[in-house]
């Protein structure tokens, strides 16, 4: 991955800032008082995930017994259910240093071909929608040789929501962006009911929800789908500087927004838990994953890490700084199986 993209993925905070700092930060700013903040976080859906059903590779719990590393999926749902049937557009780990209160994000590209227990080599971003979170959990556990127990997973739809509650955002859009923009606000229109406007000519817009939703969705330029997400950066980014701006009714009112749009295993005395530790929170890195890829069309078109042992040493090198770090047998048979079925060696 080239420096320009590594940076452009430390705009990935931003979803840390929204969907945990919005959802927890902002609603204490409102009110400290603990029974205010109970309420709150009762319009969030609460999933049981029994920890003894999550899969850790051997060895991995002992190594990486000072990280606590939640993943944040975004839901391509055309509603609020938040269980199978719905693709992971937006994978991150957001992983916790709870010796030094340091974080580090990671974002898992959707296409990444990975195994899925059950379902053979597949893009990451169909685990949840064969098994909703917990085969989400699994995946990245087995193929990353990651901890992960905890999640939180947004409906990426809220985006139209979100965006009108802070009165639309402004975002510059290009030629191309313009030429695939209109048949997804017309796409929208129809499922939403709304009667937002085309944009015919580049330049600097106020975007209102479904617009900037559709800006989000567009994956056919130049970039693909890492585009797309910077993108869905983008219009965090400014939805998050727009939020700053707002009174105390107003982030009451956009709380009251995001939260219904909520699922998580986070229990609600863990998120209390959370915010006097906030503040110490340093985000110190943030990138993408895979670091080294190849593209493969077979049924359809896959991002094939070449090959998966490499990248998940590099991944363990920086974003728990073990060095030399050497993946589990786990890890090491399915990278021979990914070789072996795409013939993508390192």
């Amino acid at each position: 991955m080239s420096r320009k993209e590594k940076k452009m993925n430390l705009f990935l905070k931003i979803l840390l800032i929204l969907f945990i700092s919005i959802l927890i930060i902002v609603i204490t700013m409102i009110s400290t008082a603990y029974f205010y903040l109970k309420n709150k976080l009762g319009k969030v859906e609460y999933v049981d995930i029994p920890k003894s059903e999550i899969i850790v590779n051997q060895g991995v719990t002992d190594s990486l017994a000072t990280y606590r590393n939640i993943a944040l999926f975004g839901i391509d749902a055309r509603s609020d259910t938040f269980g199978t049937g719905n693709r992971s557009d937006c994978i991150m780990i957001i992983s916790l240093n709870e010796k030094t209160n340091d974080v580090k994000i990671m974002s898992v590209y959707r296409d990444t071909y990975l195994n899925i227990d059950g379902h053979g080599l597949d893009k990451v971003t169909h685990a949840y929608s064969y098994g909703g979170p917990k085969l989400a959990l699994n995946t990245l556990n087995q193929n990353l040789d990651l901890n992960i127990t905890e999640f939180v997973a947004i409906n990426f739809d809220t985006v139209r929501t979100v965006v009108d509650s802070v009165h639309g955002i402004q975002m510059n859009l290009d030629s191309q962006e313009v030429k695939y923009i209109n048949s997804y606000i017309n796409s929208l229109n129809k499922q939403f009911g709304t009667s937002s406007k085309n944009i015919n000519k580049s330049g600097t817009y106020t975007l209102d929800g479904v617009q900037a939703l559709a800006y989000c969705r567009i994956r056919y330029t130049d970039g693909g789908d890492y585009k797309r997400t910077e993108r869905m950066r983008d219009v965090l980014t400014a939805v998050f500087n727009k939020a700053k701006t707002m009174g105390v009714g107003e982030l009451n009112n956009l709380a009251d927004t995001i939260l219904p749009h909520v699922s998580t295993n986070l229990k609600e005395n863990e998120i209390i838990g959370m915010i006097p530790k906030i503040a110490s929170f340093n985000v110190s890195d943030s990138f993408g994953w895979p670091y080294k890829t190849k593209g493969i069309t077979k049924d359809r078109w896959y991002g094939v890490p070449v090959d998966l042992e490499s990248n998940v040493s590099q991944l363990h090198k920086e974003l728990f700084g073990a060095e030399n770090y050497e993946p589990t047998d786990t890890v090491k048979n399915i990278s021979d199986k990914i070789v072996k079925n795409t013939g993508y060696k390192k």
